[in-house]
């Protein structure tokens, strides 16, 4: 949780008294995924997310600075924006796009 803490700024607020957290990725006037994170189980596969952000270079330079690894660099989703894949420290893959219509 730290790390999604530091990289985008998500809230977090455990639920009851499990290991199971909410996640508050935004305001409620702007898309986001707000969902939750658990302990990791046996059998379940770890989905890939992209996730929103407003400078694609600053959020890798974040994600390398809090113990993430970029797979892919920024790369061109023409007309749509900026995309880069990173690993987050527990090996989790996601993705994580700038929109920008002028991505070419």
């Amino acid at each position: 949780m730290e790390f999604y803490r530091n990289v985008f700024g998500w809230q977090f607020n455990q639920w009851g008294e499990q290991e199971y957290w909410l996640a508050k990725t935004g305001e409620d006037d702007i898309p986001g995924i707000n969902g939750a994170i658990g302990p990791k189980r046996e059998g379940f596969e770890t989905p890939v997310n992209s996730l929103n952000t407003p400078n694609a270079d600053a959020t890798a330079e974040a994600i390398e600075e809090n113990g993430g690894v970029i797979i892919m660099p920024k790369m061109a989703v023409p007309t749509v924006g900026w995309l880069i894949y990173f690993k987050d420290p527990e090996g989790n893959l996601h993705g994580a796009m700038e929109y920008d219509p002028e991505a070419k």
